[in-house]
């Protein structure tokens, strides 16, 4: 989905498109996966990042074997982070009305390189953010640069404290180590968004 348009717009979708995540022992073990996928979907992707795993709050399941690198603790140049969160459907049009506003501070920060927003329907969302750097996306995180208000984000985050939007809820940071093809949507989290 395009990061910040409205929920209710045809445009924010992208019916066509599909993301994979996925976990591996090792780059050998990922190789062998691309070289033979199971499944002709995944066969030439369009765009793919390989990235290393570093910290995470939350958790999701299928992801409690993931180990973060701990000498990636403070990363200086680009950085990535991935959220999964299934939602409590009773909680979708609050979650909309918080998360769209942070959709919105997201895609228009300068510190952004690529964002989309994934769904599985009806209840498994997910969000990737690449960014300049780690001091990038804490400052979206703070609010600088947002063109809407300072802090939905943050506000985002209390709610979600008061009273959870999901049942499970993961966020993950990674250290990029290659990207490959051409990232798919020029038009969608930073160069439509900021004409």
């Amino acid at each position: 989905m395009k990061m910040g348009h409205p929920v209710t717009s045809p445009g924010r979708y992208r019916w066509g498109a599909l993301a994979f995540f996925g976990f591996w022992d090792c780059e050998d073990d990922l190789d062998a996966f691309l070289d033979a996928p199971p499944y002709r979907v995944l066969e030439d992707p369009a765009w793919c990042m390989r990235m290393r795993f570093y910290r995470r709050w939350g958790s999701f399941g299928g992801l409690e074997d993931a180990i973060p690198a701990t000498e990636l603790g403070d990363p200086d140049g680009p950085v990535a982070a991935v959220t999964l969160a299934r939602l409590r459907l009773t909680q979708t049009l609050r979650f909309a009305r918080y998360g769209k506003p942070v959709e919105e501070q997201v895609r228009d920060h300068p510190g952004l390189r690529q964002g989309a927003v994934a769904f599985r329907p009806l209840s498994t969302f997910s969000t990737f953010s690449h960014w300049e750097s780690e001091a990038a996306m804490l400052n979206m995180v703070g609010g600088e640069h947002a063109k809407s208000g300072r802090g939905q984000h943050q506000s985002a985050m209390v709610e979600r404290a008061r009273k959870p939007f999901h049942y499970e809820f993961t966020t993950m940071r990674f250290v990029p180590i290659s990207t490959h093809g051409q990232w798919p949507w020029p038009e969608s989290a930073v160069e439509g968004a900021r004409r």
